[in-house]
C-alpha cells in the first residue's frame, strides 16, 4: 500500500504522520511544491518509527513522480481560510490549485482513490473528480466525520459526558449550510432531545456549523488541522482495512434525497473500493429542505466557476 500526501502544511503533516503511526501504508509520500518542506518533515517523522515502533517509510519530494503508482491520494494542498474570508473567498484560487494537482497525481496512478480535503470541500471534490475522470465512487470529500466530531465534542462538553458514547450525524455541505441531525443524535441510545431542551440544541447546531471559522478566529493567521487529519486518516483506515464503515462523506449523488450530479454530504459505507453504498436515509421535511439547498448552493458555485474556467 502507497499513500500520497498532497500539501506538507499543517493538515497534510498531521495526517501523514498519523497514517505512518497506524501503519495504514508501506510507503507514505508527502508532496509540496516549496522546496525542502516536504523532505524535511518526512525525514522527522520517519525517525520518530523508533520510538513510536512503526516500520512505514515516510518519504518527502517536490517531484509528483514520486507519488507514481498510489492506491490512495489525499489532497490538502490549498490556502487556508483567515479571520473574515468565508469558504467561497477560497473558489477560484483553491480550484486552480486542485486542478493542476490533480492533473499532475493522475499522470502517474492510474486508479487512486482521491481523498479531498482542500476547501471548499465539495466544490473541490467535484472538480477533482472532473479532472481525474475517476469513478466517481473513487474520488471522496472528507466533511462529514470532522463536522460529526464537532458536533459531539460540543456535545459532550454541554452534558459533561463521554465522547464515546455519542453518535451524531452531519449531513449537507461542508461549511455554514452543513445540516447537523438531531433525531439521528443519540448518546448510548438516549436520543438528544430527551437529555437537552430544544435551545441548548439549536446553540449546539449553530456552533458546529461555525466550528472551522472559531478556531480560525482564535488562531489568526490559519485554520484547523489536528481534527481534519485526524477525521482524514479515519476514512482511510476504513479503506485500507476495508472496515465498510458507516460514516458521512461528501459523495456524488446521482438521485439520492432528490440531489444530482455534485458532490454533497450523505451517509456511505466506505470500503477498500472507495463508496461502496449511499445510505438514503427517512428525513424530517426541514431537514430534507436544508439537505437540498445546501445542494444546491455548491451547485451554484460549481457552475458559476465552470463558467469562469471556461
Amino acid at each position: 500500500m502507497k499513500i500520497t500526501v498532497i500539501g506538507a502544511g499543517n493538515v497534510g503533516a498531521s495526517a501523514a504522520l498519523r497514517i505512518a503511526e497506524k501503519q495504514l501504508a508501506n510507503q507514505v509520500v508527502l508532496i509540496d511544491i516549496v522546496e525542502g518542506i516536504p523532505q524535511g518533515k518526512a525525514l522527522d517523522m520517519y525517525e520518530a518509527g523508533p520510538v513510536d515502533l512503526f516500520d512505514t517509510r515516510v518519504f518527502g519530494s517536490n517531484d509528483y513522480k514520486d507519488s507514481a503508482n498510489s492506491d490512495i491520494i489525499l489532497i490538502t494542498a490549498g490556502l487556508a481560510r483567515k479571520p473574515g474570508m468565508s469558504r467561497e473567498d477560497l473558489l477560484m484560487k483553491n480550484t486552480v490549485i486542485v486542478r493542476d494537482v490533480t492533473t499532475q497525481v493522475m499522470k502517474y496512478s492510474s486508479n487512486p482513490i482521491i481523498i479531498m480535503v482542500s476547501n471548499p470541500l465539495d466544490v473541490m471534490t467535484y472538480f477533482a473528480q472532473a479532472t481525474s475522470a475517476l469513478p466517481k465512487e473513487r474520488v471522496i470529500g472528507m466533511a462529514g466525520v470532522l463536522d460529526a466530531a464537532r458536533f459531539k465534542c460540543f456535545i459532550a462538553e454541554a452534558l459533561d459526558i463521554s465522547i464515546q458514547d455519542i453518535n451524531a450525524l452531519v449531513l449537507g455541505g461542508h461549511g455554514d449550510s452543513m445540516v447537523p441531525i438531531v433525531e439521528y443524535t443519540n448518546i448510548g441510545g438516549i436520543p438528544l432531545n430527551q437529555l437537552m431542551p430544544r435551545e441548548k440544541i439549536d446553540a449546539l447546531v449553530e456552533r458546529t456549523r461555525n466550528g472551522g471559522i472559531e478556531i480560525v478566529n482564535h488562531l489568526k493567521t490559519g485554520s484547523a488541522y489536528y481534527a481534519p487529519a485526524a477525521s482524514a486518516v479515519d476514512m482511510i483506515e476504513s479503506i485500507v482495512r476495508d472496515r465498510k464503515r458507516i460514516i458521512p462523506c461528501t459523495a456524488y449523488l446521482d438521485g439520492q434525497y432528490g440531489i444530482s450530479d455534485i458532490y454533497c454530504g450523505v451517509p456511505v459505507k466506505l470500503g477498500k473500493n472507495g463508496i461502496e453504498q449511499i445510505f438514503e436515509i427517512d428525513l424530517a421535511p426541514a431537514e430534507l429542505e436544508a439537505l437540498r439547498h445546501s445542494a444546491t448552493l455548491v451547485k451554484q458555485s460549481c457552475s458559476d466557476l465552470e463558467k469562469l474556467l471556461a
